[in-house]
């Protein structure tokens, strides 16, 4: 399937909506209409057992002043629910991903306040990164979230935050049927709001720090006829200089959603999503630079002059206290996408006691990410020039399962298939003479008439067949088994009509890998052995595909980010991630408190490792095959409401999560057995408080991580460090003609603490060296929204 056919059946369909849980014919009402600000927030069914399961597991709301998250009652594993009301304590505009820092073993990391900067974007979930997890948006599969995805798209630009209705996020393993090859470790399942049954809309505004505006419009058709057609299109907009440096984040998006419901409690839905974001690069970081220059230090931008002078050895004062003034700086970094997703769901309940739902989707993907190097010099005689990468996706889907409920039991089985292409190229463009010009703003095209050298071009293709079968059978009234398996092939190879060995210095990377296996079970249960008590268990066996890009990315583990010829020395040998994960726990749920508590191991083989060294910015890159990783971790959460209005959370989270063996490397045997795995914290505590009378409501969180390793042998890190927020709101009721009026005031970062956020961008090193490289986190920020509805 091409680029432009999958592009037009995107826009054909447009807009890619998945329905809400399986059996769920009627929408909830958080789904079925957005809240207006004067209105009591509406009740929110806890997360089921499965996919297909979750009609089977008894909710229960969550009240209206919950803090922070609602706890899987009734789940068979353990599961955390983020609502609608929130996520709306965080600022417009913040990732959904960040709004999941606050659940136990949950981190995320962003250099900037929104979580909107994809480059420094990284989450983890019990050790396991973004690229070893699950992400759906109704259903519709987003890939592994990597920087340069290939299968998928990132949260924030596959549905606008506003729009959101929830999360629904399995810390240890997905359900069965999420649709996913990289789900090593948990899922996390966004849905989107449905349109309102009411005519009429919403518009916001946001004003903060670093020049901040963001614009926010959603209008709402209403009852179109007796069946209750409806739909609503969205629009978002941002703009927002860097923290620090020159640059800005800009971004476009629209959304838009259509439901015509059908007989039975049948539906059919759309969703469309429309996406353009132009984002500017913070410095990355290393130690000496941070203890040199300080955590200011940025790229020259719009300094052209500078970074001109810096590629010929003449520096500004304070990089020459530096080890490398080199590359402590460039001119700038850039990253341009537009994307396109849609999708249409038909959720029909045949009968009574059998449902078929059958989800088509698309998505496509262009842009380019540009870096000014001195590395390579243009032909006019300039120091730099400017290398151009242009990640490039296609890529379309169905999905499809029927579920038969049969006495106690409630049998699912269905099949995803998908077809991808993932295209990458790298390229170089002139750079001008000083005096001559500068390189301008990089986001304004691709300057294809400066082009002067091609690096690579590779076009990849994948084909992703999954089956799944499972059951969810209902014992007794309080005890739920969920037993099934699925099988999975993903097939992903690629050409390369074009490389230039004079400046890569080898044969690319080419030819195809398979990862399948015909049988990954997973067994889960459920006991409900008193009133608000009940336990949990859940063990599963789990695979990750191949990830995919381009030469020397240094984004992914993937095998084709090397030569030919070490692709050629480990194909036959290098097999896909596995592993098992062990998880039960215990989980009390009461008006009063809500209560999780949770032991879990995971046993994970085949680890892939992207090796790195050197600079980042020329590096030597490998994947290699790191053997065993052992995880045991406990964690426990509490949400405590002692009083109308008040709701006061707690979360603890420990992973001690070590390599099983040392490591052969060309320069010798790596002393990496019992070490810790880098990036990821031992310890994790979470707090909110929320408080909230007549029309007021405020909060306050904070997140205390420890210590993060940066290499393998754990012989350099990262201190620990606590971080507070805090946001309030006043809902002023009907204004004139507006239906209701919010004014909302948030600070991230309240004391200002100066603290490293993302670690690992560009690959971790075996020992301590200068290339150990991190991002800032932003400082204090200050953000006020004011929304109305009508």
């Amino acid at each position: 399937m091409t680029s432009r056919r999958i592009l037009a059946l995107s826009t054909m369909l447009g807009g890619l909506a998945i329905a809400p849980q399986l059996h769920a014919a009627t929408p909830t009402p958080a789904q079925a209409t957005a809240p207006r600000p004067n209105a009591p927030a509406p009740s929110h069914r806890a997360a089921g057992t499965t996919g297909a399961g979750k009609a089977a597991a008894a909710g229960t709301p969550a009240p209206a002043n919950e803090a922070i998250s609602v706890f899987g009652h009734g789940s068979t594993r353990q599961m955390t629910s983020v609502t609608r009301t929130m996520m709306q304590q965080s600022v417009p505009g913040t990732s959904p991903l960040k709004v999941l820092s606050q659940l136990p073993g949950v981190l995320y990391q962003s250099a900037d306040p929104f979580g909107a900067y994809e480059y420094s974007s990284q989450l983890f979930m019990r050790g396991f990164n973004q690229s070893q997890l699950g992400f759906t948006l109704d259903d519709i599969p987003l890939g592994d979230q990597q920087f340069n995805n290939y299968n998928g798209l990132s949260v924030t630009r596959s549905i606008i935050s506003d729009d959101v209705g929830g999360v629904d996020v399995s810390q240890g393993a997905g359900a069965i049927d999420v649709a996913s090859t990289s789900n090593l470790g948990g899922a996390i399942q966004i849905r989107s709001i449905d349109p309102s049954h009411v005519r009429g809309g919403t518009v916001a505004q946001t004003f903060g720090s670093n020049s901040t505006m963001r614009t926010y419009a959603r209008f709402e058709s209403g009852d179109l006829n007796p069946t209750g057609t409806r739909f609503y299109v969205a629009y978002a907009r941002l703009n927002g200089n860097l923290w620090k440096g020159g640059g800005y984040d800009h971004s476009d998006q629209v959304n838009a959603k259509l439901v015509q419901p059908l007989a039975r409690g049948s539906s059919l839905k759309l969703f469309f999503d429309w996406s353009s974001i132009q984002q500017f690069d913070y410095q990355d970081m290393t130690k000496n630079w941070l203890n040199t220059v300080g955590p200011n230090l940025a790229n020259y931008y719009p300094n052209y002059t500078a970074a001109y002078n810096a590629a010929l050895g003449t520096y500004p004062a304070e990089l020459q206290k530096t080890n490398d003034p080199f590359d402590a700086a460039y001119y700038a970094g850039t990253a341009n996408r537009t994307d396109y997703l849609g999708g249409l769901t038909l959720d029909e309940n045949l009968s009574e006691t059998l449902n078929w739902k059958t989800t088509l989707y698309g998505h496509a993907n262009n842009g380019y990410s540009t870096w000014t190097t001195p590395y390579m010099p243009s032909p006019n005689g300039a120091p730099l020039s400017q290398r151009i990468q242009t990640p490039n996706v296609a890529r379309g889907g169905l999905q499809s399962a029927v579920t038969w409920k049969i006495a106690r039991h409630a049998v699912n089985a269905g099949v995803w298939y998908e077809y991808g292409n993932f295209n990458e190229g790298r390229y170089f463009s002139e750079a001008p003479l000083l005096g001559q010009g500068t390189l301008g703003n990089p986001t304004t095209g691709f300057p294809a008439d400066k082009v002067f050298a091609t690096a690579w071009q590779e076009a990849f293709s994948t084909r992703t067949f999954v089956f799944h079968l499972q059951d969810t059978y209902k014992v007794t009234d309080n005890l739920t088994i969920n037993a099934g398996f699925k099988s999975m092939i993903v097939n992903s190879g690629n050409s390369v009509p074009t490389q230039d060995g004079t400046i890569n210095g080898t044969r690319l990377a080419q030819g195809h890998l398979e990862a399948s296996n015909a049988f990954l079970p997973q067994v889960s249960a459920n006991w409900r052995f008193l009133p608000h008590n009940e336990l949990f268990f859940d063990v599963s066996h789990n695979m990750r595909s191949f990830p995919l890009d381009g030469y020397g990315t240094n984004v992914s583990a993937t095998p084709w980010t090397a030569s030919q010829a070490s692709f050629q020395a480990t194909r036959n040998t290098l097999k896909p991630e596995t592993d098992w994960v062990y998880e039960g726990g215990y989980r009390y749920t009461s008006p009063l408190i809500s209560a999780l508590a949770s032991l879990y191991r995971v046993n994970f083989s085949n680890r892939l490792q992207l090796i790195t060294s050197q600079a980042g910015i020329n590096p030597v890159t490998a994947v290699q095959n790191v053997g065993g990783v052992t995880t045991n971790g406990a964690e426990a959460s509490v949400t405590l409401r002692p009083v109308r209005g008040l709701s006061i959370y707690n979360s603890f989270s420990y992973a001690h999560s070590t390599y099983d063996q040392n490591v052969m490397t060309a320069t010798g045997l790596q002393p990496t057995r019992g070490k810790l795995v880098p990036n990821y914290p031992q310890f994790m505590y979470k707090g909110n408080i929320s408080y909230a009378i007549g029309n007021f409501d405020a909060h306050v969180d904070g997140t205390y991580l420890s210590r993060r390793e940066l290499t393998y042998t754990n012989d350099l890190r990262v201190p620990g460090y606590f971080l507070m927020n805090f946001g309030m709101r006043y809902h002023f009721g009907q204004v004139g003609p507006f239906r209701g009026l919010t004014a909302s005031f948030n600070v991230y970062n309240l004391t200002n603490k100066t603290y490293i956020a993302t670690t690992n961008e560009l690959g971790n090193n075996f020992v301590n060296t200068d290339f150990n490289y991190f991002l800032m986190g932003a400082p204090r920020q200050f953000f006020g929204t004011v929304s109305a509805d009508f």
